[in-house]
C-alpha cells in the first residue's frame, strides 16, 4: 500500500509555506532536480524560474535565497529519515535489529512505502551526501541554530542515540556516535563516487559494502569493553 506523507518544516526556513500552492511544490521538485543536476553553486533562482516557467521574483516570494532553500531540504530530509525510522523499527524488539535497520535506511538500502510526488527522494539523498554539509557550515550557524533551523537533525541523532544506549548502556558517548555514524555514511557514499581511493569499494554500483563497514563500525565501538 502506497501511504501519502507530508513532512512539516520550521516556518522560519520560507517565507511562504512551498506546501500550500502548485508553484511552491513545482519549486521543490524541480529545485531537488537542478540542484541534483548542476550541483549548489552553479544554481540560481533565475535558472530555476526559467525551467519551471516563472519570474526569479515569484521564486523569492518563497525562499529569501538559494541557501534558506538548501537549509529547508536537508531539513525536510532530516524530518523525513525521522520518521523513517520509527516507522521502520516500531514493531521491533531487538535492539540489535533496529540499530541494522537504521544503518540501512542511511544508506537507501531498505526503501519505505510513502510516496511524495513533488519530492524526488532518491535524489534528494544525493544532495545532502554532497551538498547537505553546506546547509550550517557558514558564518552565520548561530543565528542559525538560535532559529531552531537544526532541530530535526539534532532529534534524528538524539533518537539513534537512544538506540546505543538501549544496546549497551555504559557506552558513554552515544550522540558522538550518532552524529559520526550519519556523516560517516554521507562521506563514505560521495567518496565511492567521487574520491574512490578514500574507501574499499570505488567501483561500486550499490551501497551494500559501506552498509557493511557501517556495522562493522558501530558495533565495534558498541561491543568494546571500555
Amino acid at each position: 500500500m502506497i501511504v501519502q506523507l507530508q513532512i512539516k518544516v520550521n516556518p522560519a526556513l520560507y517565507l511562504r509555506d512551498p506546501e500550500t500552492s502548485a508553484l511552491g511544490k513545482n519549486i521543490l521538485k524541480h529545485g531537488i532536480n537542478m540542484i541534483y543536476d548542476i550541483g549548489f553553486e552553479e544554481f540560481t533562482f533565475k535558472k530555476l524560474a526559467q525551467s519551471i516557467g516563472t519570474t526569479e521574483a515569484g521564486i523569492y516570494r518563497y525562499f529569501e535565497n538559494k541557501h534558506r532553500l538548501l537549509t529547508y531540504l536537508t531539513t525536510w530530509f532530516w524530518t523525513w529519515m525521522d520518521y523513517q525510522i520509527a516507522f521502520h523499527t516500531n514493531n521491533m524488539a531487538d535492539t540489535k535489529q533496529k540499530i541494522h535497520t537504521v544503518i540501512n535506511l542511511l544508506t537507501f538500502h531498505d526503501k519505505d512505502a510513502h510516496t511524495i510526488e513533488h519530492i524526488p527522494k532518491e535524489q534528494l539523498h544525493r544532495i545532502v551526501v554532497a551538498e547537505g554539509v553546506k546547509s550550517y557550515l557558514t558564518k552565520h550557524i548561530t543565528e542559525d541554530n538560535k532559529a531552531m533551523l537544526f532541530m530535526p537533525y539534532k532529534d534524528l541523532c538524539h533518537h539513534i542515540a537512544l538506540l546505543f544506549t538501549d544496546y549497551a548502556p555504559t557506552y558513554p558517548y552515544p550522540h558522538s556516535l550518532a552524529s559520526t555514524l550519519i556523516e560517516t555514511a554521507h562521506h563514505q557514499i560521495y567518496f565511492k563516487d567521487n574520491l574512490p581511493r578514500l574507501t574499499d569499494y570505488g567501483g561500486d554500483k550499490h551501497f551494500q559494502n559501506i552498509t557493511i563497514f557501517l556495522r562493522h563500525l558501530v558495533f565495534s565501538v558498541l561491543d568494546a569493553k571500555l
